[in-house]
């Protein structure tokens, strides 16, 4: 997982997608006003660089769209609106995150963007590039009708399946934003501050009242996850983990990676494999492990079936 800006490296390059015509279409009205750019509301947020690393932390829970633009180019008014209304009726499956890359340099120099618009999914902290410069009507309208719900499939996939916050009329958002559970307040404010550690255990205690809760020990799973390997280094632990085969700690870290980034089959695998090879001092700790992992994906999930499966024979 990506978990600073400067390791953000999409290899992508927008050189020219915005060039000095930009200029004869600024306008000077704020968003939502007449004549300017859209609002963020519902399930549209608008992202700085004080609240980047936020925001790219609650993608472990929901799924993003990145929107990196220039809200005073009309040009991209109908782009962000027609984004907007498509992410707001998907009721917090996704988020729409947009970033003014005039306002906010360094994170157009992470994603290496030097104009606008440009289009990312953002799961687990990893960016996936979507589009570059301005679409057509066709390609808007794939990337609205076909893209959208992929992104929200392939973050299930990879255990993210969890609401966005909607922001607006707080009648609107009772009617379409399912509550937080009042006993999982606390640990769900933890999160959202990025205080995995604290998060994980606020859970911990809400599994202790009830052992049944499912949701619980799913954001617990995540929450442990993330407070031990959201900043790590994909390269130094890979790395580390392909030199040392035999050293349990350099493969948990490599999985918890995978996992991260939603390799689960992969994080499932290894742990199976390092068990296999002969390593049976270690089978608890790699038990515990993956007891962890398998409250995160969908319980219907086939790789969590056979995985479990695996490792009742590798046990007994």
């Amino acid at each position: 997982m990506a978990g600073r800006q400067q390791q953000f490296n999409p290899g992508v390059s927008l050189a020219g997608a915005v060039d000095l015509e930009s200029l004869k279409h600024q306008v000077k009205a704020e968003p939502g006003q007449a004549g300017g750019a859209p609002a963020a509301t519902g399930y549209v947020i608008d992202t700085t660089e004080g609240t980047f690393q936020s925001m790219v932390q609650t993608s472990a829970t929901f799924p993003i769209l990145l929107l990196l633009w220039v809200p005073t180019d009309d040009r991209l008014f109908a782009m962000a609106r027609r984004l907007g209304d498509a992410v707001n009726a998907m009721n917090g499956q996704l988020q729409l995150s947009r970033i003014d890359i005039a306002a906010n340099p360094s994170i157009a120099q992470a994603f290496q963007v030097q104009g606008a618009p440009a289009l990312f999914a953002l799961i687990g902290g990893r960016p996936m590039p979507v589009l570059q410069g301005l679409p057509s009507d066709a390609e808007l309208d794939q990337i609205v009708d076909e893209l959208l719900p992929r992104i929200v499939q392939i973050a299930q996939q990879a255990g993210v399946t969890g609401t966005a916050p909607y922001s607006g009329d707080p009648q609107a958002q009772e009617e379409t934003e399912p509550a937080v559970p009042p006993a999982h307040e606390e640990a769900h404010a933890l999160a959202m501050q990025g205080d995995y550690a604290g998060a994980a255990e606020a859970y911990g205690k809400v599994l202790e009242a009830d052992p049944n809760d499912a949701l619980a020990a799913r954001e617990r799973a995540k929450a442990l996850l993330l407070a031990r390997s959201a900043n790590a280094d994909v390269r130094e632990v890979r790395a580390l983990a392909a030199a040392r085969p035999d050293d349990l700690d350099a493969q948990l870290a490599v999985a918890d990676v995978d996992m991260i980034g939603g390799q689960i089959q992969d994080a499932f695998d290894r742990l199976l494999d390092y068990l296999s090879a002969g390593h049976r001092d270690q089978t608890e700790t790699i038990r515990v492990r993956l007891l962890e992992y398998f409250a995160i994906p969908d319980p219907s999930d086939e790789r969590l079936k056979r995985a479990r499966r695996r490792l009742a024979t590798l046990m007994y």
